[in-house]
């Protein structure tokens, strides 16, 4: 019998992610989830749209991977090649690094009436890619070099926080950079600990989110805990026993961590070691198709927490769709699995299609869930 502890370590992990998703899943095909059904007629509709979109932004299909990096870009200028980088392979995997740890836990949803105005390219930018600029120069200024002493006014100075321009989430963003400081100092300390990972050369992407989901598991607030470890972005659901991880923010570090290690030579392999992340892009995309149905209409004016079932079955449900969805679009586009990799469905992919059928669809182009969070999930 596991202990506690045993148990929970064998929550942090991709492959736990990706076991209990397909586990709800498989409840949902059987009509046993109090709040969603499942129509598998419709997936390929969610995976025509996928491919559409991808064929539209990558017409050579020379798709990168879902990071990070795609957001630190404006007015047609790609700001991180702007910066002022060190030359070294390895100095530069610790900038870079430092920049994108806490650029990804910034990342979590701006709300719908924020906007960012980056004074050098005149670009007014909204959403992860306003978040992400913002970032950027948050971290070019100096903001980002010692974590623990950022705060909700530095954060509100850096990101323009107005009363006219609101950001969900501004004091929790702040608290969960002040964690990280206080957790493993700079982020650039990670970078040192998964080079050392590498054997030959070589390192596998889920070792990267097995150092970010131990050592970052104590800065998530309020989050359940097991045998005295933190379970970081993991919840219970009735329909299962025990506990659902999804690791939303963390696998999304995770993906954006892989160039820079590629930068400092390190060859990293088995990119579809990660799932897909449950987030309300990728989730959105099958609510708006109809592969994912409200039981109860009434639902979809609710505003809903995110550890309630019907969230956390959503996200879990996202999560498996994803691998379902993955196969469609590659043959849609003939392309490989080799070649494809499910980094780059998702950047193509199925988080552009959910953005992009979310605006055909509402006038704000926001989610079809509405989803009450701290700024520390989505």
């Amino acid at each position: 019998m596991q202990s506690d502890t045993q148990l929970a370590r064998s929550l942090l992990s991709a492959a736990a992610v990706r076991e209990r998703a397909h586990e709800l899943f498989a409840i949902a095909e059987a009509g046993g989830l109090a709040e969603w059904r499942v129509d598998l007629a419709r997936l390929p509709v969610a995976a025509d749209l996928t491919a559409e979109t991808v064929r539209t932004n990558y017409p050579s299909l020379d798709v990168p991977f879902h990071a990070r990096w795609r957001h630190f870009t404006a007015a047609g200028r790609d700001l991180w090649a702007e910066a002022d980088r060190p030359a070294d392979p390895m100095e530069l995997g610790r900038a870079a690094f430092d920049l994108v740890i806490p650029s990804v836990l910034l990342d979590a949803g701006a709300g719908m009436a924020w906007r960012y105005r980056d004074a050098a390219t005149g670009a007014e930018l909204s959403r992860s890619e306003g978040l992400g600029v913002a970032s950027l120069r948050f971290w070019e200024a100096g903001g980002l070099e010692d974590l623990r002493a950022v705060d909700a006014a530095s954060v509100a100075a850096a990101f323009q926080v107005s009363d006219d321009n609101p950001l969900v989430g501004v004091e929790g963003r702040a608290a969960l950079l002040r964690r990280v400081g206080e957790a493993i100092g700079r982020p650039a300390a990670l970078f040192d600990e998964m080079a050392a990972r590498a054997q030959g050369g070589r390192l596998p992407v889920p070792a990267i989110l097995e150092v970010l989901l131990d050592r970052l598991g104590p800065i998530w607030p309020g989050r359940l805990s097991l045998g005295g470890l933190p379970l970081g972005d993991c919840w219970c659901h009735p329909a299962v026993e025990g506990f659902v991880p999804l690791h939303k923010l963390s696998q999304w570090m995770a993906y954006s961590l892989i160039e820079p290690l590629q930068w400092a030579g390190i060859e990293v392999t088995d990119i579809d070691g990660l799932t897909g992340l449950a987030e309300y892009r990728n989730g959105g995309l099958f609510v708006d198709t109809g592969v994912l149905a409200l039981k109860d209409p009434a639902d979809a004016g609710r505003a809903h927490p995110v550890e309630g079932s019907l969230v956390v079955g959503w996200r879990a449900l996202t999560v498996a769709l994803l691998d379902r969805t993955a196969p469609l679009v590659r043959d849609r586009l003939g392309v490989s699995a080799e070649a494809f990799p499910l980094a780059r469905v998702l950047e193509g992919g199925t988080w552009a299609a959910g953005r992009r059928i979310a605006k055909q669809l509402r006038a704000d182009g926001g989610p079809p869930i509405a989803v009450v969070s701290d700024g520390t999930v989505f």
